[in-house]
């Protein structure tokens, strides 16, 4: 009765099931590693996030790369700002997800060199050629506190680096980039400002990373485990079923092979 696993259709859905076995513990384990990052990028945030500041010249220098492992290390700089060589940055999303640009202004510093200096959001212009309304930086020395993040690139970021926009307007925070208008070095990555606040409503500061959600990763590892289950239990109850049918079918086909028999008239006699 288990002849029907040879026929075509069941020899293709066999191999479809095999096939996805082992597609899904991959899929699994991929869902599981993303866990594992978030954990892990959840820990490295909170422990920078805690850490005591420092002078940001003391993790980073023109032409460095921050590593990721100094990513939201709380430091300070004092200089004073440069607002003549201020840019936006395009695309950028507020706390609400409204539309508008990041404020980048260098921080020329007391003891020598620059660093930029996310300020945080602002609306768009209604024309995007147009330079938006910024709110001015404070003006003379001032101390910043803020967290170091790493350059932005095409590679690390998705945002594509156009070419040809509006003067002072800008795709990506990148100190090579900049340091390149400006005709002076540039600190390498760039400081997300958490203090001093603004006088007012505007630019609205960048907030603090989040390090406590864990996101959906490991809830879907454990489905695509389930499917994986699934699979072979879905097959023998197919065909325990397709045994039962042809069995039915059979025993209906001898039943009425017999009726037919029983109702034949006798011969006549001699």
């Amino acid at each position: 009765m288990y002849r029907f696993l040879l026929t075509r259709q069941w020899v293709i859905l066999t191999l479809l099931g095999l096939v996805l076995i082992p597609t899904m513990i991959e899929l699994g384990f991929w869902q599981f590693h993303r866990h594992e990052h978030r954990v892990e990028q959840n820990e490295l945030i909170s422990r920078n996030l805690d850490a005591p500041p420092v002078p940001v010249t003391e993790l980073t220098s023109p032409g460095h790369t921050v590593p990721r492992s100094d990513y939201w290390r709380t430091v300070t700089a004092t200089g004073t700002f440069d607002t003549e060589h201020e840019v936006v940055v395009r695309r950028r999303t507020s706390d609400d997800d409204r539309i508008g640009v990041h404020v980048l202004t260098p921080l020329d510093l007391k003891d020598g060199g620059t660093v930029l200096v996310n300020r945080g959001w602002v609306p768009a212009a209604p024309n995007q050629t147009a330079y938006p309304d910024v709110p001015p930086a404070p003006r003379g020395e001032v101390t910043v506190t803020g967290r170091l993040k790493a350059d932005e690139t095409t590679g690390s970021s998705g945002i594509k680096d156009l070419a040809g926009l509006p003067d002072r307007q800008v795709m990506l925070i990148n100190s090579e980039q900049q340091s390149q208008l400006l005709s002076r070095t540039v600190l390498g990555g760039y400081v997300e400002q958490t203090e001093p606040a603004p006088s007012g409503d505007l630019p609205e500061q960048i907030a603090r990373p989040d390090d406590s959600s864990i996101g959906p990763h490991m809830a879907y590892a454990v489905q695509w485990w389930l499917f994986v289950a699934a699979v072979p239990a879905g097959w023998i109850i197919l065909v325990r079923r397709e045994k039962r049918d042809r069995e039915q079918a059979a025993a209906e086909g001898t039943a009425a092979g017999t009726a037919e028999t029983s109702e034949e008239p006798a011969p006549a006699s001699a």
